[in-house]
């Protein structure tokens, strides 16, 4: 018979919840507790799972997922399929889920797990140790599921290969009251998904994240507002901005560097240039920002404007913004160039250009009048986010991949770019669609101007060297700095504003030969 022990204490840990939660992911704050995925085989408990896996994991949130087949093949190997051994398996896994979540991390179990009282069980175990427990039915009928048979597990069930197989010889008792019912028939496994996302924003599990399907926000003041803004800002003080400022505020404008509503405040630009990240305002959530967006100002522009509550930002003598509660600060250029650059020498192009920019930053929240237009022939080439993230779903893309060039394209990266649409299909996706997207903002007096880069990416297109019906070809508005990898992550992390989920780079991404020839 089987020997229990009782001459067992429980050890308490050194090391509490909220301290695990202050250290672990990069999202602060205690986030462990257990999701627990039941339905038919087939239902799509498994997909949910991994893909909400995968993105929490993506947010900086520690995640793992228990699946029921891989936990068969090690921990309860021993097992099968009666309701004793049922019932232990699912005692097993809890108690498992338990210990994940207790750590912190989001433990998703996708597991049949027929019986309402194993169950119960399940979520008691969880109780017991004050985590929280979700129960999710995957509520997808039968003959659906066989219809996704791809193990044949419900053809040889039917046959009678298989006994005790739930849904056919055996009953499955689902959930009366679960915390979420998913239906999967009809749609995607990320629908599926979101549903799981928002329970958990929802339950304070996790921070509210722009979701695919939610447009960014854009900094142009709405139409109903703009006659009053424009007769405001004419009877606000004036800064003026230089071209790749006024790049730098359409970057803003349209989203790409959001969540930052504005032109770096001293606290966002610190975090950038010394952590490559912004905090959100209670600090429990970094998002990436590897490289500060900034307005510079002169001695005489802080003493003309401290104190004043808005400042209208002119461009050719033209108002295109209205910054709001603007704060001067010192712009330390020396610190600046050696953190973003890796180097202070004044012969690199844009370190040059910061050089020569006035003595001081100002922050502060932006309203932009109206949409940044450059007339060049190339504007209908420049779709925001929000644009880009339609045409996406328009095209039905279950993966957008983005390539980021600022010289014209040559066989290694249509290369890179076809071979990565063929990784993408490889690894399951139905249709990955490639971000075709040069940089369109300023760049360095030797490298190939934009509209004759435009003109050739084009005639790559046309030519079938890519494959136009699965291509979008956009221009990015950033200026280039020639940063290295410190400029990659923001050029990456634009892309992901824009719908991206993968982003090639190349062998010496950002770069630029070194400004002193005469040492390198």
């Amino acid at each position: 018979c089987l020997q229990v022990a009782t001459n067992v204490t429980e050890q308490k840990h050194n090391v509490s919840r909220e301290v695990r939660g202050q250290n672990l992911g990069l999202c602060r704050g205690f986030r462990g507790c257990t999701v627990w995925l039941t339905g038919l085989s087939g239902a799509g408990k498994t997909s949910i799972a991994f893909e909400l896996e995968a993105y929490l994991v993506s947010k900086g949130i520690p995640a793992y997922g228990l699946d029921g087949d891989n936990i068969r093949t090690g921990l309860n190997k021993n097992l099968g399929f009666s309701q004793v051994d049922r019932e232990e398996n699912i005692r097993r896994v809890a108690e498992v889920a338990k210990l994940f979540a207790d750590s912190g991390v989001v433990s998703i179990c996708s597991f049949v797990s027929p019986f309402a009282e194993d169950r119960e069980m399940a979520r008691k175990i969880h109780k017991d140790a004050d985590l929280k427990f979700f129960e999710i039915y995957i509520d997808t009928p039968l003959e659906v599921c066989e219809t996704r048979d791809t193990k044949g597990l419900y053809k040889k069930a039917r046959q009678g290969v298989i006994q005790g197989f739930t849904g056919v010889t055996q009953a499955y008792e689902a959930p009366d009251t679960p915390d979420l019912r998913v239906s999967t028939e009809g749609v995607t496994v990320r629908e599926s998904t979101l549903k799981l996302i928002r329970l958990l924003e929802d339950e304070a599990i996790i921070p509210k994240f722009i979701k695919e399907d939610e447009p960014l926000p854009e900094l142009y003041v709405s139409e109903s507002l703009k006659a009053a803004l424009e007769a405001e800002s004419k009877t606000l003080p004036a800064l003026s901005i230089a071209e790749v400022e006024l790049q730098w505020l359409q970057i803003l404008a349209e989203g790409w560097a959001s969540p930052l509503k504005g032109f770096m405040r001293e606290q966002e630009y610190l975090q950038a240039l010394h952590f490559n990240c912004l905090l959100n305002e209670d600090e429990t959530l970094r998002v990436n920002q590897s490289v500060p967006i900034v307005l510079s100002a002169t001695e005489s522009d802080k003493q003309r404007l401290e104190g004043v509550s808005a400042l209208a930002l002119h461009y050719n003598g033209r108002v295109v913004a209205v910054l709001r509660k603007p704060e001067f600060y010192f712009q330390r250029k020396e610190e600046r160039c050696a953190r973003q650059f890796g180097t202070t020498n004044r012969d690199h192009p844009y370190i040059k250009m910061i050089y020569e920019s006035g003595d001081y930053l100002v922050g502060g929240e932006i309203e932009v009048l109206e949409r940044i237009q450059w007339h060049d022939g190339l504007d209908a080439y420049r779709l925001t986010p929000n644009e880009l993230r339609q045409k996406f779903r328009e095209m039905k893309a279950d993966a957008v991949f983005a390539f980021q060039l600022r010289n014209p394209i040559h066989n290694g990266h249509a290369l890179l770019m076809s071979d990565c649409r063929r990784q993408l299909l490889e690894r399951g996706f139905k249709n990955p669609v490639l971000l075709l997207h040069p940089l369109g903002g300023w760049t360095k007096d030797d490298d190939v101007p934009l509209p004759v880069r435009m003109a050739q990416h084009q005639a790559v297109l046309d030519s079938g060297v890519l494959d136009r019906e699965h291509t979008v070809l956009a221009i990015f508005p950033s200026p280039m700095m020639y940063a290295g990898p410190t400029e990659v992550q923001w050029h990456a992390k634009a892309r992901m504003n824009a719908g991206a989920n993968h982003y090639i780079v190349g062998r010496d991404p950002a770069g630029m030969p070194h400004p002193d020839k005469a040492l390198y």
